[in-house]
């Protein structure tokens, strides 16, 4: 997976037909700075309003994922979206001039495709995983929807489907690595079955809807009456069943193909969420719906966790957050940075280290003939690791300071000296407003020898 973020290199354009409206639609995909995300623009509306591909602004999931925002809509993203995250692309502006994009061949590969002329750039800014860290569960009892992610380090991908079909029976795919997408995933086509094939085209609700863009399942007797009926509806000559069970104007590019596009739809609709995921995510009969509340749970927990999941790069037994991790977070620099790792994080709580070693600057003339660690620095790397804690309750971490305003009831217990290994340990008392209450202990070797009260305020960055 990249550390780094990536945009497009050029500017470039796809065209088709709305799978649902019908609507000749031209899409063009546009570089986009940092920290932009994936953003539509319906140009052909007055304004050309703005979409954020956002899971707080899907507003229908009945036959696909679509947005909202601004006073336009923009319907059917999920392959478009697989395609910028199975690439690894973190930035785009989309535009289009109608309110779907283009079904192509019912997959993602020719957005794939696409993409890959365009080119890609590597972006100064780091991308900013979701790093599961517990399991997160999600369950629908009547449709028997079942999804969970579980810590990993990588992004990978299990689906499960089970329509009760004799045609389909049981399929999964499993993605064991996002670098696997372009070849194994995005060529795989949307499909249903011959009854909601019917049913949507005398419905009206799939406009755009061709025998090129989907596989269809025909899992009833059927007719040649009905076939020579179908013939006529798509102008198809010779429609038969294949021996795979499905109409023969496609080959399965799969054995599994069913379950391989329910994943990529499911890639496509947890890009969503707005960071790339680190998680073992496994899924029973997922669906758009299920996706889009899985990731609103998701979104959910990004909040609750600003810090955690901006900077945590892996999940090492132990380890939070480790040296590289922390100087993103604090501004502090050698010699003044006093925190070597974050081993606890919660909502109210952390516990951070600090080894004390004999190459610390201040054991030149602290004393000399007998090194100790100056309770004053004690105390600042209490702060600094109390510091962590209060930046993940502001909701723009890196446009604040935490000052500290008073310092109470200090207490040193024992003499810490070179050789020892300080750990930190905070819980917040209160916060009103922008202050900040905490108490700190510091442990060697489980004895106590600091703790303090500490006093700290948020103020915000000028210029």
């Amino acid at each position: 997976m990249y550390e780094k973020q990536h945009t497009i290199k050029d500017s470039i354009t796809i065209s088709g037909v709305g799978l649902h409206t019908g609507e000749a639609v031209n899409l063009t995909f546009h570089p986009a700075p940092e920290n932009h995300g994936f953003v539509f623009r319906r140009i052909d509306l007055p304004g050309s309003p703005l979409i954020r591909a956002d899971v707080d602004n899907v507003y229908d999931t009945s036959r696909g994922t679509s947005l909202e925002e601004n006073g336009a809509r923009v319907q059917t993203v999920e392959h478009v979206l697989a395609a910028l995250a199975g690439l690894e692309i973190d930035n785009a502006l989309i535009d289009l001039d109608a309110p779907e994009t283009p079904i192509l061949d019912g997959s993602s590969a020719l957005f794939v495709d696409t993409l890959k002329k365009a080119g890609f750039v590597e972006q100064s800014a780091d991308r900013h995983f979701f790093l599961v860290d517990q399991p997160i569960h999600y369950f629908e009892t009547d449709r028997h929807v079942d999804i969970i992610a579980l810590p990993q380090d990588t992004f990978r991908v299990t689906v499960m489907i089970d329509y009760n079909s004799p045609v389909l029976g049981s399929q999964h795919a499993t993605m064991m690595d996002i670098r696997n997408f372009e070849n194994d995933f995005a060529p795989s086509r949307t499909f249903c079955f011959l009854h909601e094939l019917e049913m949507l085209v005398s419905a009206g609700l799939i406009k755009g809807g061709d025998l090129n863009n989907a596989i269809v399942v025909v899992d009833k007797e059927i007719s040649k009456a009905e076939l020579d009926h179908l013939s006529t509806l798509f102008n198809r000559p010779n429609i038969q069943v294949a021996k795979e069970g499905i109409l023969n104007n496609l080959e399965l590019r799969y054995a599994n193909e069913p379950a391989r596009h329910k994943l990529l739809d499911m890639v496509g609709d947890l890009a969503l969420i707005g960071a790339p995921l680190k998680a073992q995510v496994m899924a029973a009969r997922p669906g758009h719906a299920a996706n889009v509340a899985f990731g609103k749970k998701v979104k959910s927990l990004i909040k609750q966790k600003k810090i955690t999941q901006k900077y945590r790069g892996s999940l090492h037994n132990g380890v939070v957050f480790d040296i590289n991790a922390i100087q993103k977070i604090l501004p502090h620099r050698y010699p003044f940075l006093l925190v070597d790792k974050i081993t606890s994080f919660s909502e109210k709580n952390i516990e951070g280290i600090k080894n004390v070693t004999i190459n610390e600057p201040f054991f030149v003339g602290h004393f000399e003939g007998n090194p100790i660690m100056p309770g004053v620095l004690q105390l600042e790397a209490m702060a600094q690791v109390g510091g962590i804690l209060l930046l993940n309750m502001v909701e723009n971490p890196q446009d604040v300071w935490v000052y500290f305003l008073a310092i109470d009831n200090a207490r040193f217990k024992k003499p810490v000296i070179p050789g020892d290994t300080l750990v930190f340990k905070l819980e917040l008392q209160s916060l009103k407003r922008n202050i900040c209450k905490m108490i700190g202990k510091a442990y060697v070797d489980e004895v106590l020898v600091c703790e303090a009260d500490l006093v700290a305020s948020f103020v915000k960055k000028q210029g």
